[in-house]
């Protein structure tokens, strides 16, 4: 539906496109770890009475949010630019020149778009689609929010902390300022996953998997991972005249074409490769042992599910957060791990043999996974969101048509302040807190 809004932008049915009609801007994206936590968080804010056309996401024309259905129904703007190269060559200086002036102009359109949309709340999901968002934030002197779901930090949600008035962190050690343990927001159909007998067998059954046999569900991200992908076909070659077990290969849509066309290997085995796939409920259920890169959402997913997992990080990940991410799943119990460089067909058929070998040690890894969740992540950031924003909530404002409240915002065109300047009518957590504690 169209309503006059920048070029990059979609509205969902109902929303009037007036000043105010915006009561939140999640910003960030990219990949699926960034974005998903943002629309857990979304999804939260609706339960508490939020609309859900007031909750704004802003993301990346190059991003994955502009693919996912899982936005559906909340208004989208799309900006301009890419993150920046960090090899050392002519071409990435090139790439990150051009980078600079994107990011240059997608400030100048979220400044433009917050003067329309007056939001209450900025969340910052890290990605470099956040870092406009949490510019204009500053212009206008919007509160920040920072949902951190990695045990280390990136570069834009350590900039954003520097402005926000509090951060959301997946644990205790997550070194940022004014830090609230919250765990990592997972959407809540991952949350209502469970994985008895029943339900594994519906799943199996939505999918096209073969109830008897050993599934096994590989994954590299929304974008894919060449290193799993090539070592998940290696291991279907050597698989293929088993019917003991399956596979479930989410490719992800780089290496897709290139693997559609390479076709499948022959033999009675089950192998299934898809681009994608938006119901990861049905596939952690479905599961007998998943096989991922070491994204802090991945991670959360898998310990909501109770998944067993063989967790390969992603190497140079900034900080290797990653690794730093797999090592706590292995540290409880729920996960082998194996280094990106010692990763084949081979080594991949070694590990999982050995796991099928005692399906009492799936069973203690599916429970020591359990044991890190913390379903209610979503609905304790939703609440720090709503202590933290400059209006009150949305359930006191019914009737008055905004979703919003009436505090007027401090202009950067001309210095004019809000009734709420930075530091009222807001919390601003100080140290690091426990949010299930509250």
């Amino acid at each position: 539906m169209s309503t006059g809004a920048p070029v990059g932008t979609s509205e969902p049915a109902g929303y009037d496109g007036h000043a105010g009609a915006t009561w939140a801007v999640i910003a960030g994206g990219g990949t699926g770890g960034h974005l998903y936590p943002g629309v857990a968080v979304a999804r939260a804010l609706m339960a508490l009475g939020h609309a859900q056309a007031t909750v704004r996401f802003v993301g990346s024309r190059r991003g994955v949010e502009a693919k996912t259905r899982a936005l559906e129904g909340f208004p989208v703007t799309l900006l301009p630019g890419r993150g920046l190269s960090r090899r050392l060559s002519a071409r990435s200086l090139l790439a990150n020149f051009g980078a600079a002036g994107a990011f240059l102009a997608a400030v100048a359109m979220a400044t433009r778009s917050f003067a329309r949309w007056r939001p209450a709340v900025v969340v910052s999901l890290g990605g470099y689609a956040a870092l406009p968002c949490v510019v204009a934030a500053s212009l206008w002197r919007v509160p920040v929010i920072v949902v951190n779901v990695d045990a280390v930090p990136g570069a834009v949600n350590r900039w954003a902390s520097r402005v926000a008035v509090a951060c959301a962190v997946s644990s205790p050690e997550v070194a940022l300022p004014r830090a609230v343990v919250t765990g990592v927001p997972v959407r809540s159909d991952m949350a209502r996953a469970r994985r008895s007998q029943t339900e594994r067998r519906e799943a199996r059954r939505r999918l096209g998997l073969p109830e008897p046999a050993w599934v096994v569900v590989v994954s590299g991200g929304s974008l894919g991972s060449r290193r799993i992908n090539q070592a998940t076909v290696q291991l279907a070659g050597l698989w293929s005249g088993r019917q003991d077990v399956a596979i479930r290969h989410v490719v992800g849509r780089r290496d897709w074409e290139e693997l559609r066309s390479a076709g499948l290997p022959d033999g009675p085995l089950v192998y299934q490769q898809v681009p994608y796939e938006e119901d990861m409920a049905s596939l952690y259920a479905a599961a007998d042992v998943a096989v991922q890169r070491a994204g802090a959402n991945t991670v959360a997913e898998l310990a909501l599910a109770g998944v067993p997992s063989v967790l390969v990080p992603l190497p140079r990940s900034p900080g290797d957060h990653q690794g730093a991410n797999a090592r706590a799943m292995a540290g409880a119990g729920g996960a082998v791990v194996v280094a990106d460089e010692d990763f084949d067909g081979a080594r991949l058929a070694h590990e999982l043999d050995a796991l099928f070998a005692r399906p009492e040690r799936l069973a203690e890894m599916g429970e020591a996974a359990r044991a890190l969740a913390r379903p209610d992540a979503a609905a304790a950031v939703a609440r720090l969101v709503e202590a933290s924003a400059r209006s009150r909530p949305a359930q006191a404002e019914a009737g008055e048509g905004d979703g919003r409240g009436s505090g007027g915002a401090h202009d950067p065109t001309t210095g004019a302040a809000s009734d709420h300047e930075a530091g009222e009518g807001r919390a601003a957590p100080g140290g690091k807190e426990d949010a299930g504690a509250a």
